[in-house]
């Protein structure tokens, strides 16, 4: 499970183009390598899932060529084990000479084959920006998104979820107080935000989408950030797109589970455009 906030200001000016903040849920003992560089494509930043037989999957990644994309999956009570692997659906856009829409457009005709899943994609260019999303579970068709603030979580886009509306309310009232901050600062600033552990109870909705599946947990998962013996939040990532298509891209990754232990990571690039 994940959470996903984001501004997104297109073609801004003097502004940043898009301010992300997200945090990756899972259990702790599945493989995963931290974000980096690949080694067989140097354009392309992401951590990878490092799962048997799902090695190279990725839940979020960008490529210097100003392609961005992140995942969520849909929370389910039950899953189909004969679903395609929904953590390939990042690379492969990143890899892809495709934009955003019509690659969501191609998913779309099979987004029955996977468990579910939301997926944002985002294309920065001198043409222009354009940021995109599709759910697999809302029977809509892929769109492009406008300008504004958005909150995604394991549900679709803006589904309004107690610890969504709470989460969004933090990321907005701190770029709002934060946005002329230096890069640093303000990824300072949002990984505050990320680390919130303010049970959000009452959670029906949440209930009642994930039923037995989520219901040990419920509490836990209520938070933004998550915490349990065996499951939660392990990475935190904060991504800045500047004016001048200047990225600051910052990953924080749990070293140890159980602990405060972390490992700052932060990669700079200009987007080739």
């Amino acid at each position: 499970m994940c959470i996903i906030f984001f501004h997104f200001n297109p073609n801004s000016s003097s502004a940043y183009r898009l301010i992300l903040a997200a945090n990756r849920d899972e259990f702790y003992s599945r493989p995963s390598k931290p974000a980096e560089f690949w080694t067989n494509n140097c354009n392309i930043l992401s951590g990878l899932d490092m799962e048997k037989g799902k090695e190279g999957g990725t839940w979020l990644g960008m490529s210097k060529k100003g392609k961005c994309a992140a995942l969520t999956n849909y929370l389910q009570s039950s899953s189909n084990m004969e679903g395609l692997g929904r953590g390939f659906l990042v690379p492969n856009f990143l890899t892809q000479d495709i934009d955003g829409l019509s690659y969501l457009k191609k998913i779309s005709l099979q987004g029955h084959l996977y468990n579910g899943f939301n997926l944002l994609t985002a294309d920065f260019s001198t043409k222009g920006d354009m940021m995109c999303y599709y759910g697999n579970k809302s029977h809509e068709e892929p769109r492009v998104l406008d300008p504004g603030i958005y909150g995604l979580c394991n549900s679709l886009l803006e589904t309004p979820w107690k610890k969504l509306v709470h989460g969004k309310k933090l990321f907005t009232e701190t770029i709002q107080k934060n946005c002329s901050l230096s890069p640093k600062n303000l990824t300072e600033e949002l990984l505050n935000v990320m680390t919130n552990e303010e049970i959000q109870l009452p959670a029906a909705d949440i209930e009642e989408q994930g039923q037995d599946f989520i219901r040990p947990i419920l509490k836990e998962f209520s938070a933004l950030f998550i915490r349990t013996p065996i499951y939660g939040t392990r990475t935190s990532t904060i991504i800045l797109v500047d004016a001048e298509g200047h990225v600051t891209f910052t990953e924080r990754c749990l070293l140890e589970p159980g602990t405060s232990q972390w490992k700052l990571s932060s990669y700079q690039f200009d987007l080739e455009m």
